[in-house]
């Protein structure tokens, strides 16, 4: 078949969320994709920093802080920050606003102080993926750092979580000019949680972008994911593939539906794909 641009979301997709091992059908998967002259990509919420430890499962590139770092083999292809008077400004809202804030440096990630007690607090929440993925990597895996030991490096986005919708009325009134706001499935707890970013860069707009950089159509470009922030990426590939138990919104809009990542997804989906 002609070669694929494949487009992998890390957490929920290629590992458990917030893990950094992917089952080994996963790394088979996409070790034969490769071997059979496809190119993989990272495409993930994480920051450049948090990429590494999956990088060495073997892939041609990478988009970091959804979409707002590409590099391909090694070269930075985009590289778009916050600027100094936008960071300022979407940490001070947030912060009166009573909304936790985790930022998304370009090597390392702070969250709020009390961050990590409102998640043991509402620990018993089951309907918000995106609660366990925030306690798994604050607690584990992702060294996601208290906002006291930020040092000024660049910031590509932001991830937040508030007690209630009303919170967040005014962050995005006063921000929606220039920010995107990408927000996940309300919990039973009434616990809201989304994802900040920049209007210039999105997954989807990262799929273009790089599809332009390498000379390939998105007709030849496969992505798979699992929550909100992957529906420009799925919407701008030429197939679009969902984990079983991704969001509901992102179910009704794949044109595929796989397994779940415990159960072996990604590499039913590449075997279905002919990519294997």
């Amino acid at each position: 078949m002609d070669q694929k641009l494949i487009f992998l979301d890390i957490d929920g997709t290629l590992t458990e969320p917030g893990k950094n091992v992917p089952p080994p059908s996963a790394v088979e998967a996409v070790q034969r994709a490769r071997e059979n002259g496809h190119k993989v990509v990272l495409c993930s919420g994480r920051n450049y920093g948090m990429l590494f430890p999956v990088m060495q499962y073997g892939f041609d590139g990478l988009v970091a802080s959804a979409g707002g770092y590409i590099e391909y083999n090694g070269q930075v292809v985009y590289d778009c920050p916050m600027t100094p008077e936008q960071q300022a400004r979407v940490l001070d809202i947030f912060r009166e606003s009573g909304i936790f804030r985790t930022i998304g440096g370009r090597n390392h990630s702070y969250t709020d102080e009390g961050f990590k007690e409102f998640l043991a607090e509402n620990i018993q929440s089951k309907a918000n993926s995106e609660l366990l993925r925030w306690r798994i990597q604050i607690e584990n895996e992702l060294g996601i750092r208290p906002m006291s030991e930020y040092d000024g490096e660049p910031v590509y986005g932001m991830a937040f979580m508030s007690r209630g919708a009303e919170r967040l009325k005014k962050p995005m009134q006063m921000l929606q000019e220039e920010f995107d706001f990408c927000i996940q499935d309300e919990d039973a707890c009434g616990i809201v949680n989304g994802e900040l970013s920049g209007k210039d860069f999105d997954k989807g707009k990262a799929v273009e972008r790089l599809c332009e950089f390498l000379g390939i159509s998105t007709e030849d470009t496969i992505a798979v994911g699992d929550s909100m922030n992957d529906l420009e990426m799925l919407q701008s590939a030429g197939t679009g593939v969902c984990m079983a138990d991704g969001s509901p919104a992102l179910l009704k809009i794949a044109d595929m539906v796989c397994p779940s990542v415990t159960e072996d997804g990604l590499y039913s989906a590449f075997e279905k794909l002919n990519l294997l």
